[in-house]
């Protein structure tokens, strides 16, 4: 059998985000006769483990290196910038232990998010050891990005993206098509199991049995559509007078820089639906929320890909969304959901009308959205396609 691969992917952040989850799932799923999988992960910038490394080291058959990063002068709190300045004191001295790690480990793709400090650190070792560096973009890029981020991204050997739509651009901002591999979000559906049972939630948030609930999932900013949700959700109380909303997420603050929930329930309560909405905040238990609703409901706009679709679709349910983004990727018009046009509210509107009338048909999209997951969209199969890039890769 010929020599495995190193690989070895950076987690420079004390957060576990989306794009961390979609990273430990193609470290789960790595094919192990083939790669030998490293992970250097922050040792944190303040007391107590960081969920990152809590997470990550819980992934069996890898090598984990506990790595000091040099501070993110992102932070906006200023407590948390000095003490991640203090924790960071050292990092020079870790970053050379670093680069002889990589270099004695023989690893020969380095993998990270998009993300400022992960970008540059990717290419900087990249360039020091001779390995290859491989980015990988989770957002739409555009001139709105830090510079650090777009010269990563610019100067990394290859670029991961996942979708099509941020493929595109991608491509616009100047990155090579040949160097760029498209490799589409997965998910595991053994931890999606649509016989979940749903009452148990109901019954602690004080919804009806028979009522109808529609539930969306997503931190709380403008672009996630909520607004229009809650706008739609007016136009609708009428003709269905038990119809619930699920609003479960926290606040992005760090884009809305104010509370975006506060905005969203004074808008409720102008349109006289504040009654019909729940707002849960961040919960950690999503499969039990896609079991309680009938219909998922996110009309983002610009969607990079959208993981939580997948995970309603893995939960038999209809989604209701907007054709924009890499949504129509995932969801596909009249088979798994339906799409409105972007800021649409009647449309939006109309789309969970419909499903909300048609008992039969909601679960005809939701079979067929659990189908199209397991055919489409696992964790193997993406696995598998970063697995055959990394060997392209190291051949360039």
């Amino acid at each position: 059998m010929s020599e495995r691969m190193g690989v070895l992917f950076l987690q420079a952040q004390d957060g576990f985000g989306a794009d961390s989850a979609v990273h430990a799932d193609i470290i789960r799923n790595l094919d192990r006769d083939k790669f030998v999988v490293h992970i250097a992960c922050t040792a944190g910038t303040g007391e107590g483990v960081p969920p990152s490394l809590a997470i990550l080291r819980e992934l069996p058959d890898v090598k984990l290196r506990v790595t000091r990063f040099a501070p993110s002068l992102g932070q906006r709190d200023a407590r948390a910038l000095i003490a991640g300045a203090r924790a960071g004191l050292d990092f020079s001295a870790d970053f050379l232990a670093l680069r002889r790690y990589v270099s004695e480990q023989r690893i020969r793709v380095i993998h990270s998010t998009e993300r400022p400090r992960d970008a540059v650190y990717n290419v900087a070792l990249a360039r020091l050891t001779g390995a290859r560096s491989a980015v990988h973009v989770h957002v739409k890029w555009s001139e709105q990005y830090k510079k650090l981020a777009r010269l990563g991204v610019q100067h990394a050997d290859a670029v991961f993206s996942i979708s099509r739509y941020v493929t595109e651009t991608l491509v616009r901002m100047g990155r090579a098509p040949a160097s760029i591999y498209t490799v589409l979000n997965g998910i595991d559906p053994a931890k999606w199991d649509p016989a979940t049972d749903g009452s148990t939630l109901r019954q602690e948030l004080g919804v009806a049995s028979d009522a109808l609930v529609l539930a969306s999932v997503s931190r709380l900013f403008s672009w996630k559509g909520q607004r229009e949700l809650i706008r739609a959700l007016a136009s609708l109380k009428d003709e269905f007078q038990n119809l619930k909303l699920l609003i479960v997420g926290n606040d992005a603050v760090e884009v809305e820089g104010s509370s975006f929930s506060d905005e969203l329930k004074t808008l409720a309560g102008s349109l006289g639906v504040l009654d019909r909405i729940i707002f849960t905040g961040g919960r950690s238990d999503v499969p039990r929320v896609m079991a309680a609703c009938d219909v998922f409901t996110l009309p983002s706009f610009e969607e990079p890909f959208g993981l939580v679709f997948l995970e309603a679709m893995a939960m038999r349910r209809p989604v209701v969304a907007v054709n924009n983004g890499g949504t129509p990727e995932v969801v596909e018009h009249g088979t798994t959901g339906l799409l409105s046009p972007p800021l649409d509210v009647p449309a939006l509107a109309a789309n969970i009308a419909t499903l909300l009338r048609d008992a039969t048909l909601r679960a005809e999209m939701g079979a067929r959205g659990r189908e199209r997951v397991l055919e489409r969209f696992t964790a193997q199969r993406m696995a598998r396609e970063v697995g055959a890039a990394y060997e392209r890769i190291v051949q360039q």
